[in-house]
């Protein structure tokens, strides 16, 4: 027998245990029991090259030769994916979905100018460690890096999937390369993201609404009960616990709970913003251990919201700053016909503030109804174009019963000069014309808000408690008399979460918050005059609001009747 012989008997005797351990444990997979077959049959094929490959360089110069491959590098296994230690089924949350990270790559290393790879460089992607569980997805990210949306369409309907080069897939690159064989793909697949993303693939991809059926939407707010009260608190213990935080007392705990329900701007509700609510209670913890304090109170709590309003409201303290030098024109005290304070809300990325502003109108004899400056200066968006549309069906319907609304009058925003839109200040506008026609001054000491319909009924707007406050620091600045607040729907009540300054006012008579559910009740707040209901014989009662103001138009109708002539 000769040495080569002997050697594969050797090598084969050596091999034979170890080889039928894995054939013992993984012998019910056909490809396995194959690979294992060929795995011998290879080393003793090439048995002389590898024992040769074992022995030390004799050339003392041979570092600077090209290395010669390790045979048995061909051997070695490339573990891409290990759930060993797992319990349960894998759940990955992939943030940077790129096509490489999502579905793997082949990489490359450079020898001698030349880019060369194998097999054990294959890395796998987010989807081989979901396989089997479940992979989440922010579809922002998704649909922005390229090749990744259309690809993992692709894996979910086939139910393969491969590790591919993109830029070889797109046709950039031709150069060879490997490409490793399809593994089943059987995992749930969970893109997080906004609700118009989810309506803009619904409707520009035909295939989105087949691949993906199932949608959930999470609701920005919940219930202000005692349940979700405990369950807040129960969050902030876990977030506490989880961070290395003090934990808050009853106060700090229940201030938390209150700047929850000011996000979500309803007394009856609760934000679940909850990224915005842990920012807070960090902050807190900060001032807490600045302060020495063991406990992070309501204090603590405060100071921090105070401290995030102060990092955004530069804009705010400019224009408030314009108003009270009078740069900006607000009249806070007396009386004016035809002048109302209306009141705006800017918002500023995270940061959302009230503006009040001088709404006037003007009137007089014609056919071209009610004119919107801010229209015919193309500085009016369509929503507040519809609010002055519906206060002309409004007057309409009330004061042109026996004639045509036969009257010009032009409604503006002062010194507004980067347009407007909404139709919060519809209300305003049609105080302002009703004062103007009558005759009656408003009280510059009250500020209104409100959209109303044809009916003459004031309905809900959004950002009352912005308006409400950006009020009251003017009046604050200005000295507060009592004789100041503000008029807001009724069904904006339960959307009133004010700052503790203002609630404090408000209980000792400094300050006024006026709900009202019509026309008619808000211009007698602004005026003092009773509005007048509409008799049986078709009039107002003398010296109402609404008499004065039909009698104006009777006149205004008589003019152009007589002009006409």
């Amino acid at each position: 027998m000769c040495i080569r012989d002997s050697n594969k008997d050797v090598a084969s005797y050596a091999m034979d245990h170890m080889l039928q351990m894995l054939r013992d444990k993984y012998g019910g997979i056909e490809e396995c029991s194959e690979y294992i077959d060929s795995v011998k049959d290879d080393i003793l094929a090439n048995l002389d090259q590898i024992i040769s490959s074992q022995k030390e360089p004799e050339s003392p110069l041979s570092f600077m030769m090209r290395p010669t491959p390790d045979p048995t590098e061909k051997y070695s296994v490339n573990l891409i994916v290990d759930n060993s230690k797992l319990e349960g089924a894998p759940v990955i949350i992939e943030m940077n979905p790129t096509h490489n990270y999502l579905f793997g790559t082949t990489e490359k290393e450079a020898r001698f100018g030349a880019l060369v790879t194998n097999y054990t460089m294959i890395r796998a992607g987010s989807a081989h460690e979901a396989n089997g569980g479940f992979l989440v997805i922010p579809v922002e990210e998704l649909v922005r890096n390229p090749g990744s949306y259309e690809t993992l369409k692709r894996t979910i309907v086939n139910k393969k999937l491969e590790i591919e080069e993109l830029a070889e897939r797109l046709g950039y690159v031709t150069t060879k390369s490997l490409r490793p064989e399809p593994i089943p793909f059987d995992a749930k697949v969970i893109l997080v993201g906004d609700s118009q993303i989810y309506y803009m693939l619904y409707q520009l991809d035909p295939e989105f609404k087949k691949v993906f059926k199932v949608k959930a939407e999470f609701d920005t707010t919940m219930d202000r009960d005692e349940e979700n009260v405990q369950q807040y608190a129960k969050f902030m213990c876990t977030l506490c616990n989880k961070e290395g935080l003090l934990h808050l007392d009853s106060s700090g705990i229940a201030a938390v709970v209150e700047y929850s329900s000011r996000l979500a701007s309803d007394r009856e509700k609760l934000s679940t913003k909850f990224a915005e609510v842990s920012d807070i209670i960090r902050e807190a913890n900060y001032y807490a251990q600045e302060g020495g304090s063991d406990i992070i109170t309501e204090d603590h709590v405060r100071r921090a919201v105070e401290a995030k309003v102060y990092r955004s409201n530069l804009i705010e303290e400019k224009l408030e700053e314009m108003i009270e030098r009078g740069t900006i024109l607000v009249d806070t005290d007396g009386e004016k016909v035809g002048q109302v304070n209306g009141l705006a809300v800017m918002g500023i990325g995270d940061y959302m503030f009230g503006k009040p502003s001088r709404i006037t109108a003007s009137v007089g004899a014609g056919k071209d109804g009610i004119i919107d400056i801010e229209r015919q200066s193309d500085m009016s968006g369509p929503t507040h174009t519809k609010g002055v549309n519906i206060l002309t069906g409004f007057l309409t319907n009330r004061y042109a019963k026996k004639h045509p609304l036969s009257v010009t009058a032009r409604l503006t925003f002062e010194q507004n000069y980067g347009g407007v839109e909404g139709d919060s200040a519809s209300s305003t506008e049609t105080y302002s014309l009703m004062s103007i026609l009558s005759g009656i001054p408003i009280k510059q000491s009250i500020a209104v808000t409100g959209s109303v319909n044809q009916k003459g009924e004031v309905q809900a707007i959004g950002g009352v408690n912005q308006k409400i406050e950006g009020f009251y620091e003017l009046c604050k600045f200005r000295g507060l008399d009592g004789s100041h607040g503000v008029v807001i729907p009724d069904s904006n009540v339960k959307n009133l979460m004010l700052k503790e300054e203002v609630v404090e006012a408000i209980k000792e008579g400094k300050f006024h918050v006026y709900p009202v559910k019509t026309i008619d009740e808000g211009i007698e707040v602004l005026t003092g005059v009773p509005a007048g209901e509409l008799g049986d014989d078709g009039t107002y009662p003398e010296g109402t609001v609404n008499y004065l103001t039909q009698r104006k138009l009777d006149e205004l109708a008589e003019i152009s009747k007589e002009y006409l002539r």
